[in-house]
C-alpha cells in the first residue's frame, strides 16, 4: 500500500482557491478591481454583477438587473418569509437570526417560481431553435403543464389580479430590445406563453404574468442561469426581510405568534378522553 501524499502548505492554500476576490494585507480586489477604485465609483448593483458574473455590467445590463432587484425587494407580512422574520424578531434573537429564519423559508414553493420560469423559458427557446414555431412551443408548454396538473411558473397570483410590477419590467425589456442591449428572444417567449394561457382560460380564470414571470424574463435575457436567478431573488427579498424584522424589533413586542391573542387555532383532534 502506498503512503498517502503529504499535505503541503500549497495544498492548504489552494483549499479555498477563488477567482472572486483577492484578500491580502493592505489589499482587497474584487475580480481584479482594487476596492479603493470601486468605492464611490461603482454602484452596489454593479458590484453584485461584478462578483457574481465576473466583470462589470454594461449600463443596459445594470439597469435591468437593478429593476429586477427593486421589484422583488418586499411583498409585505402576508409573504411567509416576511412573517417568519417578524415573528422570529420578537423571540429574543438577533437581527441576523431573524433574517436567516425568514430567508430559509424561501424554497421551491415560496420563492422558487422565478427559477422554474427561467428554466421553462430556456426550454422553450431550445424548442424554437430546433425549429418549432414560437406559438406552437408555447402551446406545447401549457399543454404539458396541464397534463400533469402543474402550474405554469410565472403566471397568476394568489393576491394580485394584475401584478403592478409586470408592465414596468416589460417596458424596460422592450426598451432594451429596441436599443439592441438584449436579444428579445425570451421577451417573445414569455409573451407567447401569456397568450397561450389566455387562449385556454376564461376571463374569470385568466392567468396574467406575475413578478416571477417578468423577473425571470429579465434574468433569462441577461444570461443568468435558473439557480442563480433564485439566488438573486433571495438577495433582493433579503432587503424586505431586513426592513420588516427591524420594524418588528422596534415595536418592543415579545413572542408574537402567527395569530393575535386571545385567538387560538381550532382543535380538530379527538374529544377529551379518560385515561
Amino acid at each position: 500500500m502506498s503512503e498517502a501524499a503529504e499535505t503541503t502548505v500549497d495544498d492548504v492554500r489552494d483549499w479555498w482557491a477563488t477567482g472572486v476576490s483577492e484578500i491580502a494585507p493592505n489589499l482587497i480586489n474584487f475580480r481584479g478591481y482594487p476596492i479603493q477604485d470601486l468605492i464611490g465609483h461603482v454602484s452596489f448593483v454593479d458590484t453584485i454583477w461584478l462578483l457574481v458574473r465576473g466583470d462589470l455590467p454594461t449600463p443596459g445590463q445594470s439597469k435591468l438587473l437593478e429593476a429586477a432587484l427593486v421589484s422583488s425587494a418586499d411583498h409585505g407580512p402576508q409573504a411567509p418569509s416576511i412573517a417568519i422574520a417578524r415573528m422570529s424578531a420578537t423571540c429574543g434573537i438577533g437581527l441576523n437570526n431573524a433574517m436567516a429564519s425568514g430567508i430559509n423559508a424561501l424554497g421551491d414553493v415560496h420563492g422558487g417560481a422565478g427559477q422554474a420560469c427561467v428554466a421553462l423559458l430556456w426550454d422553450m427557446k431550445q424548442r424554437i431553435d430546433a425549429g418549432t414555431n414560437i406559438d406552437d412551443a408555447a402551446s406545447q408548454v401549457v399543454q404539458e403543464h396541464k397534463t400533469r396538473r402543474a402550474y405554469v411558473p410565472g403566471f397568476g397570483h394568489r393576491f394580485h389580479t394584475v401584478d403592478p410590477r409586470r408592465d414596468p419590467l416589460l417596458n424596460l425589456l422592450d426598451d432594451a430590445v429596441e436599443a439592441g442591449e438584449i436579444s428579445g428572444d425570451y421577451v417573445a417567449c414569455v409573451r407567447a406563453l401569456e397568450q397561450a394561457l389566455g387562449r385556454r382560460s376564461s376571463h374569470a380564470t385568466r392567468l396574467p404574468m406575475n413578478i416571477d414571470g417578468a423577473t425571470a424574463t429579465v434574468y433569462a435575457e441577461l444570461g443568468v442561469p435558473p439557480e442563480l436567478a433564485r439566488g438573486l431573488f433571495v438577495l433582493s427579498r433579503s432587503v424586505g426581510v431586513l426592513a420588516h424584522a427591524w420594524e418588528e424589533k422596534q415595536s418592543g413586542r415579545r413572542i408574537k405568534g402567527p395569530i393575535p391573542p386571545p385567538l387560538t387555532a381550532p382543535y380538530t383532534g379527538q374529544a377529551e378522553r379518560t385515561l
